[in-house]
């Protein structure tokens, strides 16, 4: 786990929404804390804001809002948003993941693993129910008055309110993925090519569909049902009865369909995305994503899909589409300065670079380098950001960035800014130190641990690193080693509101008025913590699976 960041960490993905913070990882332009005034109780109590940056499985559109559900085995995700564009979270009442939602009678349910049923009236505020099934459920909809869920094991679960739920017979044992409601009949469909109709729910029919292959999903539109799955598989009827085979042009798997605007969307592995005026002729659309695309709805002019590590599409019309996360990488590193706010990241051969002006609204930057990136401090009127072989980078917008030359080939971790001195930290111990952030100089650090991040506040430079490693340094050149009570490796450090603050493995967060004295703190969550920042008079600290904590 501990080479997890190096190696692993490109398969994640942050859906970063609201970072109200200033400050870096390295602490560059922390706020003014006054001493150790308010100092006692900085950094003290923690609030999750962000548990999971999910994969996504389910969306559907009501009531004005769009809801996507999901999760990982680190709980559930449910997300709500009016746009499309700008999303929140909201509070599970369990940690199961959940497969599929959907929207009738003023009322959204979804549903998941271990016969896990949620309701919400507005998307906000979610009650479990009891649905008398320890079984996966995968799909549900709504119609004719009565919601109706499927799931594994063939089976079928309907109820007139969200909240009473009748087990039915389905005749089948096969796992049943989709279901929709359309021209007065029920369609679900499954796993070896299984359809099942019944215009009320309750009563189900076998039907024949001509392929093995397993059905994914299921929508109706235009007068027309169209199923979609393993291999490509695109079928159509015009009543749930006779189904024929399409042409979709692709073999990749079809997860996900809705129709919309006169128009049928296909979504799949790879980015899959396919569209159609009528179901029998597809057109291959070019996806900003090659994530798997797990399902695909319509609401309020807006076709919004949604995929594996939480990455959301949006389209007018299903032909062009707008990525509204991170663009696909792990974020390491964020500070503020000069009006904007700067997170870095990436996976090899990429790096990432993310600028936004509130916190809320992100746009991806060219960074000119394959090198993924580990931190980014602001000082002097310069952004300057570090990463793997030695990279270091400046700019003095946030917006174009120049490469520069570090005279080490050390994977630099973490920068900050003090006393008129940049200090990145990195591989074995190394330290460098800048004037300007263009040229570098190279110091003894005492230590061969892998140093992760650097702070500065109040006079004193604080670094830290794997096996708990804190140093302290009035200059950036000689260095002290600190007491830090934990053997877990320390990710980030930031100063403010009179406290240094120190993140790192399995939720790991200490403070100290000084640098030299430190406190373990009570995290809410056990994930690995990258990276801490302070600004507007909170503390952020981000980590793996998009985990965002603040306190004040």
């Amino acid at each position: 786990m501990k080479n997890l960041r190096l190696y692993g960490a490109g398969l994640l993905v942050a859906l970063l929404l609201a970072l109200a913070a200033c400050g870096a990882s390295g602490g560059g332009s922390g706020g003014s804390g006054g001493g150790g005034g308010g100092g006692s109780g900085a950094g003290t109590t923690w609030t999750l804001r962000f548990p999971g940056f999910n994969d996504l499985n389910g969306v559907t559109y009501g009531n004005g809002l769009f809801v996507a559900v999901g999760g990982s085995y680190s709980g559930s995700t449910i997300l709500t948003s009016p746009d499309g564009a700008s999303w929140t979270q909201r509070t599970s009442p369990t940690s199961s993941l959940l497969w599929s939602v959907t929207y009738g009678n003023g009322l959204f349910v979804a549903v998941g693993d271990g016969g896990t049923i949620l309701t919400s009236p507005e998307g906000a505020s979610w009650t479990q129910r009891t649905s008398g099934t320890s079984n996966r459920l995968r799909g549900v909809t709504y119609g004719n008055g009565l919601f109706v869920a499927v799931g594994d094991g063939g089976t079928i679960l309907t109820s007139p309110d969200g909240a009473s739920w009748t087990q039915r017979t389905s005749g089948t044992s096969n796992r049943l993925r989709g279901v929709t409601y359309g021209n007065g009949l029920f369609v679900a469909v499954g796993d070896g090519g299984t359809i099942l109709t019944s215009p009320d729910g309750a009563s189900w029919t076998q039907r024949t569909s001509g392929t093995g292959n397993s059905l994914i999903g299921v929508t109706y539109g235009n007068g027309t049902f169209v199923a979609v799955g393993d291999g490509g598989t695109i079928l159509t009827s015009p009543d749930g009865a006779s189904w024929t085979q399409r042409t979709s042009g692709t073999s990749n798997i079809l997860l996900g369909v809705a129709y919309g605007n006169n128009t049928f969307v296909a979504v799949g592995d790879n980015g899959t995305i396919l569209t159609s005026p009528d179901g029998a002729s597809w057109t291959q659309r070019t996806s900003p994503t090659s994530y798997w695309l797990y399902g695909v709805a319509y609401g309020n002019g807006l076709f919004v899909a949604v995929t594996i590590y939480g990455t959301i599409l949006t389209s007018p019309d299903g032909a062009t589409w707008t990525q509204r996360t991170s663009g696909g990488y792990s974020l390491y590193g964020v500070t503020y300065g000069n009006g904007t706010f700067v997170a870095v990241g990436g996976s090899y051969p990429s790096s990432a670079i993310l600028t936004s002006p509130d916190g809320v609204t992100w746009t991806q930057r060219t960074s000119g380098t394959g090198n993924p990136l580990n931190g980014v401090t602001y000082g002097n009127g310069r952004f300057v950001a570090v990463g793997y072989n030695g990279a270091i980078l400046t700019s003095s917008d946030g917006v174009t960035w120049t490469q520069r030359t570090s005279g080490t080939s050390s994977w630099l971790y973490g920068v900050a800014y003090g006393n008129n001195t940049f200090v990145a930290v990195g591989n074995g111990g190394a330290i460098l130190t800048s004037s300007d952030g263009v040229t570098w100089t190279q110091r003894t650090s005492g230590t061969s641990n892998r140093l992760n991040g650097v702070a500065y506040r109040n006079g004193t430079f604080v670094a830290v690193g794997n096996g708990g490693t804190i140093l302290t340094s009035l200059d950036g050149v000689s260095w002290t080693a600190r007491t830090s009570g934990t053997s877990n490796d320390l990710n980030g450090v930031t100063y403010g509101n009179g406290t240094f603050v120190a993140v790192g493995y399995n939720g790991t967060i200490l403070t100290s008025l000084d640098g030299v004295s430190w406190t373990a703190r009570t995290s809410p969550t056990s994930d690995w913590l990258w990276s801490v920042a302070y600004g507007n008079g909170a503390f952020v600290a981000v980590g793996i699976y998009g985990t965002i904590l603040t306190s004040p």
